[in-house]
């Protein structure tokens, strides 16, 4: 199995967003009339489709996509008569759905694998894409996994996360982003809007919400900057076994955001993403850790009021830090499928990238970055946040995450932040549960 190279991605990612803008994709040809490659040696579809010429079920992954992905569903429908039907899971519960569904007869036809370690379980589902032309609309061949000599995910989405703040705030407070540079900086100004919430009227950070539909900003986002931080310090892309050499930073960073939040530390574990989105969009809090697909949540603040810095955690030399940028997000086509699904399936792919309505869709509406050769200039104000940070020279942080040993370790991380947030719980159980439970979890999925 082929890593992905993290650091080739950011330079894609810098080209995308940055060397692209001037392009526009104003002169894309439609694709309508253009297959999507061959399957088992046919002759391949012309890739307008026609009605029972195959069919696509897409599980998808981002509920925050969830109508976006249906209209473009159905739009394909109506301009080629193949039907597509989109499922999205429920926040944290894709893996479960995935499960449940490849088992039916009527199974997924494209699904979502999340990085190397989600392949691990899903290779033996994944058509091999390395004759799809689809896949020959990717900029880079980094944005691929590999299963031996065979593509069997290709990324859809490149996405950065970060610490969005609520520009109007923080200027009432006293302070501009200017002053913080970093963690010193950032925890100076959030015990200090603490230290005045009830004068000002609001709180520092949204609070770090541990309920199901938001625990993954911190047992897996928050939790990428140690292990990014340990693998950068030895040299390495993945590991059997975590030091854990950062932990104290990540105990600084979590203890920053649950004792200066809008909600008291004993209650983070009840509080989902709604709320918590609620909080910040109503001005109740000035930062909100969250990534570029948020934007839709929280566009009601207005483009220019909104904000990113990095998440600082006291590591030194992290003033030329940057915005977490990377993917986690894998195309992966079901194998198993009727070969008429297969070839549907890669249809409808190919003209997703391709065909400029619904490449505006996935870069205007969804927010996405594509790693697509028609990737459209950025819409969303915090993709342009993160072209600006990458173009002045910071280092951006690379997502670790897709290398954590299995979904089970992620919650039983969660479980024990939790536990630590409401004071049933020690610090030393989160350390435990990262590096002991890495150690158990990897030996078991390996073995």
């Amino acid at each position: 199995m082929k890593h992905l190279r993290l650091p080739a991605i950011l330079m894609a990612v810098a080209l995308l967003i940055g060397l692209l803008a001037g392009c526009g994709g104003t002169s894309i040809a439609s694709s309508n009339g253009s297959g999507s490659g061959d399957v088992g040696g046919s002759g391949g579809s012309t890739g307008t489709g026609s009605p029972g010429a195959g069919r696509v079920y897409y599980l998808n992954f981002k509920p925050e996509q969830d109508q976006q992905w249906k209209d473009l569903a159905q739009l394909y429908t109506e301009r080629t008569g193949v039907p597509v039907t989109v499922l999205t899971a429920a926040s944290g519960q894709y893996e479960t759905t995935l499960r449940a569904e490849i088992a039916k007869r009527e199974a997924p036809t494209l699904f979502q694998v999340n990085g190397p370690v989600g392949l691990a379980s899903w290779k033996d589902y994944c058509y091999d894409l390395s004759g799809s032309q689809v896949y020959g609309e990717l900029v880079s061949d980094d944005f691929t996994l590999y299963n031996g000599s065979e593509v069997a995910g290709i990324a859809y989405v490149i996405e950065t996360y970060g610490i969005i703040y609520n520009k109007a705030l923080l200027a009432q407070a006293g302070y501009t982003s200017d002053q913080i540079n970093n963690f010193a900086d950032l925890k100076r100004v959030a015990e200090d809007i603490t230290a005045r919430s009830a004068e000002l009227g609001f709180a520092a950070f949204a609070s770090a919400g541990m309920d199901g539909s938001s625990d993954w900003r911190f047992k897996t986002h928050l939790a990428n900057l140690p292990i990014y931080y340990e693998y950068k310090a030895d040299g390495i892309g993945t590991t059997e076994a975590i030091k854990g050499t950062y932990l104290d930073n990540y105990k600084m960073i979590w203890d920053l955001y649950i004792n200066n939040s809008a909600t008291s530390p004993s209650l983070l574990g009840n509080k989902t993403m709604n709320d918590v989105i609620a909080e910040f969009v109503s001005g109740q809090a000035v930062f909100f850790q969250n990534g570029t697909w948020a934007y839709n949540d929280i566009s009601s603040l207005g483009d220019d009021n909104l904000g990113m810095l990095p998440i600082y955690i006291g590591v030194q030399g992290e003033e030329q830090q940057g915005l977490c940028t990377g993917t986690e997000n894998y195309w992966s086509v079901n194998k198993n499928a009727a070969q008429e699904d297969v070839q549907a399936t890669l249809d409808f792919m190919y003209w997703c990238v391709t065909e400029p309505e619904a490449v505006k869709v996935l870069c205007e509406d969804m927010g996405f970055v594509i790693p697509f050769k028609r990737n459209m200039p950025p819409a969303n104000p915090l993709v342009v946040i993160a072209d600006q940070y990458v173009a002045a020279g910071y280092t951006s942080v690379a997502w670790t995450f897709p290398t954590m040993p299995s979904e089970e370790w992620k919650n039983v991380l969660g479980s024990a932040l939790t536990l630590y947030a409401a004071g049933t719980g020690s610090w030393d159980s989160v350390v435990s549960a990262f590096v002991d439970g890495w150690a158990a979890e990897y030996k078991l999925m390996n073995s």
